[in-house]
């Protein structure tokens, strides 16, 4: 999505501002011009840490500002559309007169500096620790005795210099104060290469449930050296599952937790052994499925990363798909109208996909090249079991 608007940020640019062309054609190619670098700076920054060209640490802040204008673009294109809408209704119905006052310049310069001020304030919504946030879910094979079980989910978490060891350490605290009986995290742990980065999710280490921490890879694990990072998280006691299933004793029943590679595999990264080699896996699902059913799994959990790929899950015995990547669409409006299109329907919560359930997380952290948040909130899940 955002290397396809960098594709036609000129003429985006030249959409949104036409209004200035004749009458103030200087401003007209000043706007046109910051337009278009703005739209194109989180493309050019994601080439920028894929190619090493600048320190992490600044891309990551960068990404930041970036990602608060380009929201803000975002919105002013939907703007622009209502506003030549309009237009046109104005000019059939009322004459051109009454047409000229929707493009009007100050109209678009006052609305693009309002939605400036409302992302500025999605960024400091989006960079809060999030709150907990207990979901019950029915599952009809969920034997009496696991009825109450409660799994913690820190999904995309996308630790970077922005939200770093300290924001981390407050996600674990308020984790282990929920006193989950296990905790997932599927997929989107971190942002950045491992040997610098690593130390952003060393409190990771510090959580604490009676059955296990277990994670599994999301697509951003692919992206800056995928086996370096799986080392890390097998280093802080996170049970790194790509393609595994662990079946697990749990009140005299068998429960099966698994995870799966993620579709991004074969991306190629700099930071990978041989930058020329894809590392990782791509998701097998009838592998772990296969593992399940030979432990004797009751109860069937798996950490699939995207949740587009549930339709072609469920088939497999699963009860439960836990997801993240939506970050449950960051934006009322856009979640529905974008992000669900793009991920078969799916965005935020609980969802039955035949036989199986599935729920998608907003996520625990943020991803700095777009982390504004308008009545979507992060979160913490807590996802409390129950027989259906």
């Amino acid at each position: 999505m955002v290397f396809l608007i960098a594709l036609f940020a000129p003429l985006l640019g030249l959409w949104l501002w036409h209004p200035l062309l004749r009458s103030h054609r200087q401003v007209f190619w000043w706007c046109f011009g910051l337009t278009t670098i703005l739209a194109l700076a989180p493309a050019l920054l994601i080439l920028a840490m894929r190619q090493n060209v600048l320190p992490f640490s600044l891309i990551a802040h960068l990404q930041l500002i970036s990602g608060g204008f380009f929201a803000a673009i975002g919105m002013g294109l939907v703007w622009a559309m209502v506003r030549d809408v309009l237009w046109v209704i104005l000019r059939c119905t009322r004459g051109p007169a009454s047409a000229a006052r929707m493009t009007t310049p100050g109209w678009t310069c006052a609305v693009l500096g309002l939605l400036v001020l409302l992302n500025a304030y999605g960024l400091t919504q989006g960079t809060q620790l999030p709150q907990v946030r207990e979901h019950a879910i029915s599952l009809p094979n969920l034997p009496a005795k696991l009825d109450g079980l409660r799994i913690a989910v820190l999904a995309d978490i996308h630790a970077t210099p922005v939200n770093n060891a300290a924001y981390v350490q407050g996600l674990v605290e308020r984790t282990n104060a929920a006193k989950p009986d296990m905790v997932v995290l599927p997929g989107d742990l971190i942002d950045g290469d491992a040997p610098s980065q690593a130390g952003n999710i060393a409190p990771l280490a510090q959580l604490q449930a009676p059955l296990g921490v277990w994670s599994a890879p999301g697509n951003h694990e692919y992206y800056s050296g995928y086996d370096a990072w799986a080392k890390v998280f097998n280093s802080l006691n996170l049970n790194y599952l790509a393609n595994e299933a662990r079946v697990l004793e749990v009140r005299g029943h068998k429960l099966a937790i698994s995870g799966v590679g993620d579709p991004a595999y074969g991306r190629l990264s700099e930071q990978n052994t041989d930058p020329n080699v894809p590392e990782g896996v791509p998701p097998d699902v009838q592998t772990v499925a296969a593992q399940a059913q030979a432990g004797g799994a009751e109860i069937h959990i798996l950490l699939g990363h995207q949740p587009k790929m549930a339709r072609s899950y469920a088939p497999y015995g699963i009860d439960l798909q836990i997801a993240g990547h939506t970050h449950g669409g960051h934006i009322m409006g856009m979640d529905q109208w974008i992000v669900a299109p793009a991920n078969d329907g799916f965005v935020s919560g609980l969802y039955e996909v035949g036989p199986m359930r599935l729920f998608v997380s907003n996520g625990a952290g943020l991803w700095p090249g777009f982390a504004v948040r308008l009545g979507v909130p992060s979160s913490i899940d807590i996802l409390v079991l129950r027989r259906g």
